[in-house]
Formats: structure tokens, sequence, C-alpha cells
């Protein structure tokens, strides 16, 4: 499962919010159960939107040009380090 994008996580607050403050008003809801009852519907309903929300995938670039030949021109070998080692501190 992806990771949800900024407008899942903005569309599925805002549903929460509104869909709470609805039920709130709508239902005259004045005692803790019935309050909570409201809350976690709200809740549900913001998850529900922001998991069924489409994600917006974007396709993966590919290169304009030919593919590169094979050959000794696609390899590339790293040369080899030069420094102070411990062989050229201790005068060897």
């Amino acid at each position: 499962m992806q990771r949800p994008n900024a407008a899942q996580y903005a569309y599925g607050s805002a549903v929460v919010v509104l869909a709470t403050t609805a039920l709130l008003l709508l239902t005259g809801a004045t005692g803790p159960p019935a309050v909570a009852a409201a809350c976690l519907a709200g809740l549900v309903l913001g998850v529900l939107v922001a998991v069924t929300m489409p994600s917006a995938a974007r396709p993966v670039k590919s290169p304009d040009g030919p593919a590169p030949a094979a050959g000794n021109d696609a390899v590339r070998i790293p040369a080899a380090r030069m420094g102070a080692g411990a062989d050229t501190r201790t005068g060897r």
C-alpha cells in the first residue's frame, strides 16, 4: 500500500471535521456517548474518503534517446585509490 499524498490527508481531514460537525448539529447530541458516536462516525467517514480517493500515480519517464550500445563504453571501472594509506605512513 502506498503512502497517502497531501490531497488525501487534506480531503480526509476536511471530511472528518465537516461530517462530525454536521452529525452533531443534525442529531442534537448532548450526552457523552452520543457525542463519541458522532465523532467516531466522522472519523470513519474521513478515513473511508482518504483511502478510496485515487492517488495521482505518475508514469515513469523513459529516456528519449536509443539505449546505449553494449561495449567498452558501457562498462566503467573505478580507478585505483591514491592516497595516504597505512603503507605510506610507515615508510614501506
